[in-house]
């Protein structure tokens, strides 16, 4: 179908001001530019926020931001569901401020609590660091669940873009470690594969919007460094095994390059056993979901997205 209208009403106001994703600029200019359009937005009321720096791999330290409900007051032993988040931003730029509007309205539609993670970002620390640094803040979490008045035993983890790869990284993590129990994955347009000849999606939307295929090389240069690009930790899709990882919701939109393999992630996962729903949002670009202020069908599918993590975490 043609472009949701008020998407490209979006996409519209990107091309006036001139806002557009270009191997062009530095990463630390994207930055700057990510960070001052995420703080126009004014903040959805939670129950209470906190910031904290937790031990992180190799004698480093994870800021994370901790989110709890209305109603709940992080007293130990309250029992809620917890849920690990990951930001987007191609492992080079965003933090935990630039998707503090995403999060805090998971929040209020989920009931969980929520930890979002300010993992090292690429070039500077290339992978592992970024996978690591969120694998060892789920580790936290678990450990530290009653603390947060967190159920450690209805743990989920989520993310978008690059967070959805990063997710799904985590998630293979744990089973490998023998880590966290984690019940549920939500994974919003994941990177889920780093060779992208294989994908008709990367080619019908090379040239975007917003996103394309040569700013998707881009973040795949600064994060992979020298490492092997199809190893499962960067790739989740190469993994030989997908089974006993948690039941999963992949968010895919239609004019993005990366639906096919997050598609194509979500029927692997299906065919080693796991409960996974493919979700396409038809109309849809990349980056669509924090806009929901602005577009129906991303607050529909927010809106969606919590059920679906509210209904996992049940007790």
């Amino acid at each position: 179908m043609p472009i949701d209208p008020q998407a490209q009403a979006i996409l519209d106001l990107m091309a006036e001001a001139d806002f557009q994703l270009t191997p062009d600029i530095s990463p630390q200019m994207m930055r700057e530019g990510m960070k001052a359009g995420a703080i126009m937005r004014e903040p959805t009321p939670v129950g209470k926020v906190e910031d904290r720096t937790i031990p992180g791999p190799d004698e480093n330290e994870v800021p994370v931001r901790i989110y709890w409900p209305e109603g709940a007051g992080g007293s130990a032993g309250e029992g809620l569901a917890g849920v690990v988040f990951f930001h987007g931003g191609g492992w080079v730029v965003g933090d935990i401020d630039t998707h503090d509007g995403q999060v805090r309205d998971f929040v209020v539609k989920s009931g969980a609590v929520f930890v979002s993670v300010d993992y090292r970002l690429a070039p500077e620390d290339p992978f592992p660091a970024g996978a690591e640094d969120c694998y060892a803040a789920t580790v936290w979490v678990a450990e530290h669940a009653s603390e947060l008045g967190v159920d450690a035993s209805r743990l989920a983890v989520a993310g978008d873009s690059a967070g959805g790869n990063l997710a799904a990284v985590v998630a293979q993590m744990a089973r490998d470690r023998n880590g966290p129990t984690l019940r549920f994955q939500a994974l919003v347009y994941p990177c889920c594969d780093m060779e992208p000849s294989r994908w008709p999606s990367m080619k019908e939307n090379e040239n975007g919007p917003f996103l394309t295929k040569e700013m998707m090389e881009w973040f795949y240069n600064h994060y992979v460094g020298d490492q092997d690009p199809l190893v499962p930790y960067i790739s989740p899709i190469r993994a030989d095994d997908l089974s006993g990882l948690p039941d999963a919701l992949i968010i895919t939109a239609e004019y993005d390059p990366l639906r096919d393999e997050g598609e194509a992630y979500g029927k692997r996962l299906q065919e080693a056993g796991v409960e996974a729903e493919i979700v396409r949002v038809d109309g849809m670009f990349h980056g669509f979901f924090g806009f929901g202020d602005f577009i129906d069908k991303a607050r529909e599918c927010m809106d969606d997205a919590a059920v679906a993590l509210k209904k996992a975490l049940t007790a």
